[in-house]
């Protein structure tokens, strides 16, 4: 068991699994399943589009991967492939197709495995140093880190975490929302999604305009990192200054961050 069993018998909404909070969050906000769906395709394409127009090309390090199928004669087939491409956006998805799909996590709920993030496997990094240092080592840097904040929110309404710390974070750099010229939200569900940028007014062009997590997949522990990459290299590819990476955190926070292309 993870967590405190104080905590778990005193307050077991805290450790309610992330799906639940998805239908807690669709049911509060009146997210619809067919609002959910599209907004998943919508997801798909945006990814499809960047993969063949090869923006993602820049932030990705290519890895040799080596794959053993069975052969002849019961002998194992050795091959090695360099991988260099998210294998989780699907173009041909579609709102009839998702919607053709049972509910995950409740019975008679809204929130499916088409319009939730995918269990994916990933690995981001970035790194962030002082002004000094990357004057002292010669370092060209590609952003300017502008501030970052945090803020909890009910549990069982996690998703909406943005929610809380989006405005702190705007107040921490001494910007307004209206500056800000691109979104990366985690999109761990297209409810919790749908649920932010509804509740803050934001611009819809403006989110996750290469895919989001619903396509490309929300590898835990890594998404912090690989959304900056994202969000810098399309900050510089569409001349643009100020971009903001955003999340929700499980039993409940937000998490948000803002960059400046240099």
């Amino acid at each position: 068991v993870v967590g405190s069993r104080t905590v778990m018998d005193h307050h077991p909404e805290f450790y309610l699994g992330m799906g639940m909070t998805a239908e807690n969050v669709a049911k509060d906000y009146k997210i619809s399943r067919e609002d959910q769906d599209a907004f998943s395709v919508e997801s798909h394409l945006k990814a499809i589009k960047a993969i063949e127009s090869g923006w993602f090309k820049d932030e990705i390090a290519p890895v040799p991967v080596t794959f053993r199928t069975p052969g002849k004669n019961g002998e194992a087939k050795v091959e090695t492939r360099m991988f260099d491409t998210d294998e989780g956006a699907r173009g041909d998805t579609t709102v009839d197709a998702l919607g053709k799909l049972k509910p995950a996590f409740l019975q008679g709920g809204t929130v499916t495995a088409g319009n939730s993030s995918q269990m994916s496997d990933g690995a981001a990094m970035c790194l962030v140093v002082s002004e000094k240092f990357a004057r002292q080592h010669n370092l060209k840097p590609v952003a300017r880190f502008c501030g970052y904040s945090v803020a909890g929110v009910p549990p069982r309404i996690m998703g909406i975490g943005p929610v809380a710390s989006i405005p702190k974070a705007l107040a921490r750099a001494g910007l307004k929302q209206d500056q800000i010229q691109r979104y990366e939200l985690n999109e761990a569900f297209a409810a919790q999604s749908l649920a932010v940028i509804r509740e803050l007014k934001l611009n819809p062009a403006l989110i996750n305009l290469t895919g989001g997590a619903i396509a490309l997949g929300h590898p835990l522990g890594a998404t912090g990192a690989k959304l900056t990459a994202t969000l810098i290299n399309g900050l510089h590819r569409d001349k643009q200054k100020y971009g903001m990476v955003t999340m929700c955190i499980g039993t409940g926070m937000g998490a948000s961050a803002i960059f400046e292309a240099v």
